[in-house]
């Protein structure tokens, strides 16, 4: 199954998505957070054959919804308003791990997407094979 995930920022959002193999997560691209936004998105979901959307499900460490989190719940809405099936997944933390792991790129809000699929993946098959 062909996933996609995407790390929402109010400035620039990180698009990852797996392999051919559906196991691996790869840091795809980085897009403003623009009027263009959801047309990028669902060209990029066609052209991959994407199945699926995780979105990092941005809270505080107590687990309160953060500033953000109002943002991506209104995000995911219009993305399933557009036919797409989007589960969100918790993420604490994806950009500065991004940071840390590679340093600060044009690639960070991808790689910290990235994070957030490895993250999912490694759920999902825990709990498949587990």
């Amino acid at each position: 199954m062909q996933l996609m995930a995407i790390d929402y920022g109010q400035k620039r959002v990180g698009i990852a998505s797996t392999d051919e193999t559906g196991r691996f997560a790869l840091p795809r691209m980085v897009l403003p957070n623009d009027e263009h936004l959801l047309d990028k998105i669902f060209e990029f979901k066609s052209k991959e054959g994407i199945e699926e959307v995780v979105i990092g499900e941005s809270r505080n460490l107590d687990g309160k919804p953060n500033p953000i989190f109002v943002e991506i719940e209104k995000f995911k809405k219009m993305l399933e308003e557009r036919g797409a099936k989007v589960i969100l997944h918790p993420e604490v933390f994806t950009t500065v791990e991004a940071r840390r792991l590679q340093g600060q790129t044009q690639l960070t809000d991808a790689s910290a997407a990235a994070l957030i699929l490895k993250n999912f993946l490694d759920t999902m098959y825990n709990n498949d094979h587990g």
